[in-house]
């Protein structure tokens, strides 16, 4: 039985660590994305305000054609670095670039870089293509035209993007948590203000009218019996020694006063 008992509670601690990690891990990843959201937002702000020579260090974009895949698919995304020089991207490097395609004009897209050409000049222009399509994509790109080059693709977070921009998204992800933390935080205070504030005389109301707890009995120590004095028993004789001595004290005493001058 208690070999059971004990089972039972190590599976018990094993999922509540478990949990614990996974809770810190998702809590952990969310600050990171909320602090990157928050920054390209900010970024963003700067570069609208002030224009060129301020864009943002990454960017993220959600995939939503299937032209990259099976390497990057649907709902993917994808965070892009800003490419400082020219020489920096390389060929079958990812890239994000603002498309002059005819149909796609001013479109963002992320393709591979199939080739790499250099005018007279000195100018850059990449050739790309996706790695779904059969032909290239038919138009170079030129540098100043390219967002970034990907740096790191995170699987289907355009699904999650997608569901929190709808009310229904909001209201499950958002709204509902918040309210449960607030509501579960307003709990606990009131508990502890309510056992806090717990009396004497409600304690003595809410105990049981029959106890059957075993109450400690005092141990019994004897006293230990004081033994009386016994006084030597006096002779005879020595009582008559005593009598004798008293007569003469007293007799001693009628002479004293028999000197004593007369009245008159």
């Amino acid at each position: 039985m208690n070999s059971e008992v004990k089972k039972t509670s190590d599976f018990r601690e094993t999922l509540k660590f478990i949990s614990t990690i996974i809770s810190w891990t998702i809590f952990t990843l969310l600050l990171i994305v909320a602090g990157a959201l928050i920054y390209y937002f900010i970024a963003v702000k700067i570069y609208v305000a002030k224009g060129s020579g301020y864009e943002p260090k990454f960017s993220l974009y959600t995939i939503i054609t299937p032209s990259m895949t099976p390497n990057i698919n649907v709902y993917d995304v994808v965070v892009d670095v800003k490419v400082d020089k020219p020489e920096d991207v390389k060929i079958n490097d990812v890239i994000t670039f603002n498309s002059s395609i005819p149909g796609v004009h001013g479109g963002t897209i992320t393709h591979r870089v199939i080739a790499i050409n250099k005018d007279s000049e000195g100018n850059y222009h990449y050739r790309t293509k996706g790695d779904y399509n059969l032909v290239d994509d038919g138009v170079d790109v030129e540098f100043n035209n390219i967002v970034g080059k990907v740096a790191l693709r995170i699987p289907q977070l355009g699904k999650v993007q997608s569901f929190l921009a709808t009310k229904t998204g909001w209201l499950v992800c958002v709204l509902i948590p918040a309210l449960y933390t607030i509501l579960k935080s307003l709990l606990k205070l009131i508990k502890e203000k309510s056992e806090s504030s717990t009396s004497k005389f409600s304690k003595f109301l809410n105990r049981p009218m029959i106890s059957f707890r075993k109450r400690k009995l005092l141990t019994y120590t004897p006293e230990e019996k004081k033994q009386e004095e016994i006084k030597p028993e006096i002779s005879a004789f020595e009582k008559e020694q005593e009598i004798k001595q008293i007569i003469q004290f007293y007799d001693n005493d009628d002479e004293d006063d028999m000197d004593l001058p007369s009245l008159k």
